[in-house]
């Protein structure tokens, strides 16, 4: 990718809503040729869609935490991911090396709902669990180095 696609996808990474008029001025291109830009790193596939990000603890999402997933039988089929896609609190599911098959993300209100949360993930995917719960996060969500 050259020099300014990289700074056209830092700059939106950064402030998706920013205009194309303000992206232009900012890399010193015309409107029209940002517009171009940017419609390829799209059908590219670099730029993947734009979205609100949203302040979980103001949605009354204050509990974090971290899930590590183990298959009970290691010969059934790795479908963890697939049993699991219909639970709305996990926020990312990562498939790790090491002990863990995969590793979940969750956002809940209360320990109760982690709880509850931890039953139905054990039921629906046939695996052990181990959790860390955040205890603050100084930072996340930052766009990657380009």
């Amino acid at each position: 990718m050259e020099d300014t696609d990289r700074e056209i996808v830092r700059l939106l990474s950064r402030d998706g809503r920013m205009s194309y008029t303000d992206l232009a001025r900012t890399t010193g291109l015309s409107t029209s040729a940002i517009h171009q830009r940017v419609r390829r790193l799209e059908q590219r596939g670099v730029i993947t869609g734009y979205t609100a990000t949203i302040a979980p603890d103001a949605i009354g999402l204050t509990l974090t935490a971290f899930i590590s997933v183990t298959p009970l039988d290691p010969s059934a089929p790795d479908d963890a991911p697939e049993r699991l896609a219909g639970l709305a609190e996990i926020e990312a599911c990562h498939s790790v090396a090491g002990e863990e098959s995969y590793i979940l993300k969750v956002r809940v209100a209360t320990p109760a709902d982690l709880e509850d949360l931890l039953a139905r993930i054990r039921a629906a995917a046939n695996v052990s669990t181990r959790t860390t719960v955040v205890l603050s996060t100084p930072y996340e969500g930052r766009p990657p180095a380009v």
